[in-house]
């Protein structure tokens, strides 16, 4: 009663002191103001629970919350999170689900019986040769010869754009005639061919943009001379060897592993090399490799600003001039797909110093500087001056006519000469020397002669015409070798268990007839090759007598000793 008496007192104080009207204003604004927010807040609380996302963007103001969070708004927080991601993934699903759809079908959707064609992958240039690649077969020697055994491989590319809008039949019938059209129908019903990672049911589907094609072959290699690439330096930056005339340096047409790169890689475990300058497959000599791609970027400098200087030793028909001897003629590409070059006002400058270091009455050893670096530089130069380098498959040709290309004289057309060039070689049977495919320049293929080869006794991995050249450049009218092959269960092949050298230790350089044994190999009933046995090459087809003797830089200096041949009182045996 006390307190209550009290308070009465208080307010009847309170109101005689104070205007009772002001006082109902205060009130009323004040609880007006509270139900206000207190309505505000409610409505906020709803409106989050429906839409979540308008609810995120609603922030309290810091008078506001001067309590800690109740459990409802922690719930309704972690709501709007939840709701949040789900709206995210559900963005995410459809953003990629239309990409998707765009790239498989152009964004429509595939009509029935419409084939869907993926996109294409992304070649990773740092993918090198590993262990996967030297297994897919092993070497043999024989007759001073290096030899490989036949094995199945993969050869893959996507359509190209000529193609398109054609059937695989007809791509086939015009730019793959190293095989008749009943192998590739044989292929076929095999399995052998592949579009998109589908076996091919029927040859006369249309290609379509992005097309990949796969077509497993049982791939023969040409020999190679026996003798031992020789490392001359390898101290981590750099591995420099001393390359036998008749290897590639790298896999190009019919090569694989008679190539430098994989003789390294099967025999000594080198891998990862960068290349950093290339020699014919004919040519012998100085040959670098960066261990780094830091090296490969100095040394590829060098090269670029003429920094790195270039000895060659080559010997010549005729007697070369005495003295020093420069020749500045333009050499223009006739052929990118095989490299054949020509003297040409058209041409790119070039510069190259010749000196005769001996003659002995028939040829002569000439010293040469290429002071640019264009390609077949020193042997159409050599040519241009009517000494063509000795045993030059190319530039030595009577197919350029009847000065054989000296003064740049030729008389004929590039395409004239082109066909002159392999049909001299067909007819000696040696199409091997010319490192092109007959097929890209519209050559058909002609059966072998009667009498150039006979059913198969043995096995046999003699040379089959080489179908590109040394370039490095897929050719177009074969598919890129990539990854090595998984042949398909269908693919069925006779196992020959005639008696064959054994497999390569890696250090032989002589028969091995002595030491055989008994092993099988592999005979595909696809396979032309598997039915010819070829003659083995002859010295003549394997050398090409230029040598890459030095090659210095501001910093350091490879060189090798001076062939057999480059001394003064060699023959050349008949």
């Amino acid at each position: 009663m006390h307190v209550k008496a009290s308070a009465q007192i208080s307010l009847s104080f309170f109101l005689d002191k104070t205007d009772i009207k002001g006082i109902a204003g205060i009130i009323l604004s004040y609880n007006l103001n509270n139900f206000l927010r207190r309505s505000f807040n409610h409505l906020r609380y709803q409106h989050s629970s429906l839409t979540m996302e308008q609810a995120v963007t609603t922030t309290e103001k810091p008078e506001d919350i001067n309590t800690p969070v109740s459990v409802r708004d922690t719930t309704a927080t972690e709501a709007v999170k939840d709701v949040k991601r789900k709206n995210d993934e559900a963005d995410g699903l459809e953003k990629n689900t239309r990409v998707k759809r765009q790239r498989g079908a152009g964004g429509k959707k595939l009509r029935p019986g419409e084939r869907y064609i993926p996109p294409p992958q992304k070649r990773n240039p740092g993918v090198s040769f590993n262990q996967e690649h030297f297994s897919e077969t092993s070497y043999y020697f024989e007759g001073g010869l290096r030899k490989v055994y036949p094995y199945f491989f993969d050869f893959k590319t996507y359509c190209k754009g000529r193609w398109v809008g054609k059937r695989l039949l007809e791509v086939f019938e015009k730019e793959f005639r190293a095989e008749s059209i009943e192998y590739y129908q044989k292929a076929t019903r095999e399995g052998r061919i592949r579009l998109n990672d589908t076996p091919v049911e029927d040859l006369s589907v249309v290609l379509k943009n992005n097309d990949h094609m796969r077509n497993t072959v049982h791939r023969h290699e040409p020999p190679v001379a026996a003798t031992p690439l020789e490392v001359l330096v390898d101290d981590g930056e750099v591995l420099v060897v001393d390359k036998p005339a008749s290897i590639p340096v790298h896999p190009c047409g019919r090569f694989r592993h008679n190539t430098v790169i994989f003789i390294l890689g099967k025999e000594r475990g080198i891998s990862e090399l960068h290349t950093v300058h290339r020699l014919d497959r004919l040519t012998s000599g100085v040959l670098l490799f960066a261990r780094t791609l830091e090296t490969s970027k100095k040394l590829d400098q060098l090269v670029r600003d003429r920094q790195l200087e270039k000895e060659y030793v080559c010997r010549v028909e005729g007697e070369f001039p005495e003295g020093e001897l420069i020749c500045e003629e333009p050499i223009l590409v006739v052929s990118f797909k095989i490299g054949l070059c020509r003297v040409h006002p058209k041409g790119k400058e070039c510069r190259t110093v010749f000196q005769r270091l001996s003659f002995n009455g028939k040829t002569s050893v000439v010293r040469c500087l290429p002071l640019t670096g264009r390609t077949h530089q020193i042997r159409v130069h050599l040519q241009y001056l009517g000494f063509p380098i000795l045993n030059d498959p190319i530039y030595g040709s009577s197919a350029w006519g009847p000065h054989r290309g000296k003064g740049g004289l030729v008389g004929k057309s590039d395409e004239d000469l082109l066909q002159a060039l392999v049909e001299e070689h067909r007819s000696q049977e040696n199409l091997l020397l010319l490192d092109i495919m007959d097929d890209c320049i519209g050559v058909t293929h002609e059966p072998e002669k009667k009498g150039a080869s006979k059913k198969m006794d043995r096995p046999d991995c003699s040379s089959e015409p080489n179908k590109t050249s040394e370039s490095g450049q897929d050719q177009d009218n074969k598919l890129d070798s990539t990854e090595g092959v998984n042949v398909n269960s269908n693919t069925t092949f006779e196992k020959c268990q005639d008696t064959i050298p054994i497999k390569s230790s890696g250090n032989q350089t002589k028969s091995t007839n002595s030491t055989q044994e008994t092993a099988p190999w592999t005979r595909d009933h696809l396979c032309s090759e598997c039915k010819i046995v070829r003659t083995d090459p002859t010295e003549k087809e394997l050398i090409m007598y230029l040598h890459a003797l030095r090659y210095k830089g501001p910093d350091f200096e490879y060189s090798t000793r001076l062939p057999s041949w480059a001394k003064e009182d060699w023959v050349e045996a008949e």
